[in-house]
């Protein structure tokens, strides 16, 4: 979403464009819960700033296609299918994209064209499911959704739905300086975040400032991946971007290898 890259179109009206939605539309958003909220703006998602921008997703693309073949790849939280249509191209077989708004996924469907190499799956990407069945996943966008306390169960599921040696892209940024403005600006929205879930029910859950190029780094380490950094690779006003490239190790489970070491260890084998 633009307020991550800290771009100054983020700060403009409510009324983005003139197909995007109106502030009712926003406020009622707003007031429903997440799903709701994005199957309600889903028709008008591609008019409003919380689209990955274009140029995000070319830069993503040059650099993918570098690492090229994939057979199979997954968008997570697809939205819309902006991540899909970058992905598709890049995939001898298929791609996946899912989301766990109908509104956003028939979006996509009317985006995308109904294309037969392109599956959209209602999910939950908390509950993947997928064992080993992807070369390539993405993510877009999504991951102020993902309370802090499931991030460590998503990088799994991600790593878990990865291939031996398959790739794990997505763009973050470098946490903020205290007392910057974009620190001052995800701090704020933060607080209002919360306020309104203690008041309104359901909640609705999107956070800025969380999975940060640090934080994210941790967590993939934690969870077996290599982790790549590109820095300075996008354009202005996305300069302090970072595109992160994790992939998951090509011979085996570092963890599981672990495990089967101490296994020998203990019954004294050599």
């Amino acid at each position: 979403m633009c307020p991550t890259w800290g771009c100054r179109r983020c700060y403009a009206p409510a009324v983005f464009h003139p197909h995007g939605p109106t502030v009712m539309e926003l406020a009622r958003q707003g007031l429903s819960s997440t799903r709701r909220g994005y199957d309600l703006l889903a028709p008008k998602f591609e008019y409003t700033p919380f689209r990955t921008p274009d140029a995000i997703m070319r830069v993503v693309g040059e650099r993918l296609a570098r690492r090229r073949p994939f057979a199979d790849g997954l968008d997570l939280c697809c939205g819309t299918g902006v991540g899909l249509r970058m992905l598709r191209p890049l995939c001898a077989r298929r791609a996946v994209g899912l989301d766990f708004s109908a509104g956003m996924l028939a979006e996509a469907c009317r985006q995308l064209g109904g294309r037969g190499d392109v599956a959209l799956v209602r999910g939950d990407v908390l509950t993947l499911g997928f064992e080993r069945a992807f070369d390539v996943a993405t993510c877009f966008g999504a991951f102020g959704h993902i309370p802090r306390r499931e991030q460590q169960r998503f990088v799994a599921g991600v790593y878990q739905a990865l291939r031996p040696g398959g790739l794990f892209a997505f763009v973050t940024v470098p946490t903020p300086r205290p007392l910057s403005r974009r620190w001052l600006y995800g701090h704020g929205y933060n607080a209002i975040a919360h306020l309104r879930n203690l008041l309104v029910r359901p909640p609705f859950v999107m956070f800025y400032l969380t999975f940060t190029l640090e934080a994210a780094q941790r967590l993939l380490a934690g969870a077996g991946f290599e982790v790549e950094v590109e820095r300075g690779c996008f354009p202005a006003p996305y300069r302090e971007a970072a595109l992160v490239l994790a992939r998951r190790a090509p011979h085996g489970d570092r963890h599981q290898v672990q495990r089967v070491q101490a296994a020998e260890w203990r019954l004294g084998l050599p």
